[in-house]
């Protein structure tokens, strides 16, 4: 089994069952389309992608920051003022953004 999906299999197993409103995420990320992008396509160098990410990872992710886990000066600030909710309704705001993948030719 390789390590991608090694991870992928864990964050699945112990991601909370929170399904999100897409829509209400929209609303939210409002807040992180100056790093982010309204589209999730990063406008700073230093900040990620999050269109098409996993959503168990996204909630992971935020849920690290809000709890202090996983540290990053932006981040750890954000994500204190999410609730349970707003982080499900992201994670499924930006993982439901579909992007291609066209590999160099």
């Amino acid at each position: 089994m390789t390590r991608a999906l090694a991870l992928l299999l864990l964050l699945a197993a112990t991601a909370p069952a929170a399904a999100g409103d897409a829509k209400a995420g929209r609303a939210k990320a409002i807040a992180c389309q100056a790093c982010h992008g309204l589209d999730g396509l990063s406008k700073l160098p230093d900040a990620p992608n999050l269109a098409g990410q996993v959503e168990p990872y996204l909630v992971k992710a935020l849920t690290e920051f809000r709890s202090g886990t996983r540290k990053n000066e932006v981040m750890s600030v954000a994500a204190q003022e999410l609730s349970d909710a707003d982080i499900a309704n992201l994670a499924a705001y930006y993982s439901g953004i579909q992007i291609d993948v066209i590999p160099p030719g």
